[in-house]
């Protein structure tokens, strides 16, 4: 066992204001909630304000994380934002929530694994904590999906909704995070991707998501019951041990199949895919978030993250809840 350690000191979440229902999509979609019901699990997703930005959303979800974990923006060591939206090209969207949120001097970058970021983010944190380059961390999921979408397009736009998820990480003698898992494969990059480029002023080629359902579906459930699989192997720990599942809020049947794949009962899979639809790098710390103020997660519980996303991407955060 490591001597140093992460351990998430603080949780927060920040959903936009607007809310879409399936009802609302069906008015201008051939579809209805059913269908996406049916299809999904979910019923709603936010929606960003024309005036907010990736950088807002992490914000407010960070400055409640920073309160519970009683830390001052201001002696934060690190940020990591994982995102797939960023505000801009460059700077990174870290930079610009370090100087919002009035932080200084220690590094700030940002990931993207789509999906998979707040996974590799919170990994990455761990790991500079536990090595001591970090006295502490404030990783940040935080995604405009909506700004990404094609709206005439159903098989996408029910899918994907807009908002952000934070912890901070402080180092500990006592687990903390047991033991994290990256895996990545560009073979599958085609089967989600958003291929277009800034090119002298303009895009080329397509802005918008693009997903291949039934291939998104078919890897997703592999390799997030194989990821999982590693972590319990690597803490000597049985499926039974996880308390709680929390997978990439993507779609209520990878999520269903993943619980059976781990031999789980359905009642330890934590669930907001319904409210949130799915948010990509913000989804497990939205979920995270729900489940640690609604008294689900209590202290000594074993808690699984799992992330998969284009790339593709995918891995696991095994962590004891403190």
């Amino acid at each position: 066992m490591r001597n140093r350690v992460g351990r998430i000191a603080g949780t927060g979440r920040y959903l936009p204001a607007r809310v879409v229902t399936n009802d609302a999509l069906a008015e201008r979609l051939a579809t209805s909630d059913e269908w996406i019901r049916t299809r999904t699990g979910i019923r709603q997703r936010h929606i960003a304000a024309d005036g907010e930005q990736t950088s807002d959303l992490a914000l407010a979800a960070a400055h409640i994380a920073l309160q519970q974990a009683g830390i001052a923006a201001a002696n934060l060591d690190l940020i990591i934002v994982a995102t797939t939206t960023p505000d801009m090209i460059f700077p990174s969207t870290a930079c610009i929530l370090q100087e919002k949120l009035g932080a200084h001097g220690g590094p700030a970058f940002d990931v993207q694994a789509v999906c998979s970021g707040f996974v590799y983010a919170l990994a990455l944190a761990d790991r500079m904590i536990a090595s001591g380059m970090a006295r502490n961390a404030l990783v940040v999921g935080a995604e405009i999906y909506s700004r990404i979408l094609d709206w005439n397009d159903r098989g996408t736009c029910v899918l994907f909704g807009d908002g952000a998820g934070a912890v901070v990480l402080v180092p500990a003698t006592e687990p903390g995070i047991l033991t994290a898992h990256l895996h990545a494969d560009g073979h599958y990059r085609s089967i989600l991707c958003v291929p277009g480029q800034v090119q002298r002023g303009g895009v080329v080629g397509s802005p918008f998501v693009h997903m291949d359902g039934p291939g998104v579906f078919k890897f997703a459930v592999k390799v997030m019951a194989e990821v999982a699989q590693e972590a319990l192997d690597a803490t000597g720990m049985p499926s039974d041990a996880i308390d709680w599942l929390i997978p990439h809020q993507a779609n209520i049947r990878i999520m269903d199949a993943t619980t059976k794949k781990l031999k789980l009962p359905m009642e330890r899979l934590i669930t907001t895919v319904d409210m949130h639809a799915n948010t990509s790098a913000a989804s497990i710390p939205l979920a995270l978030d729900v489940a640690a103020r609604d008294g689900r997660i209590r202290s000594g519980q074993h808690v699984m993250l799992l992330g998969v996303g284009g790339g593709f991407t995918w891995g696991s955060v095994f962590l004891r809840w403190t």
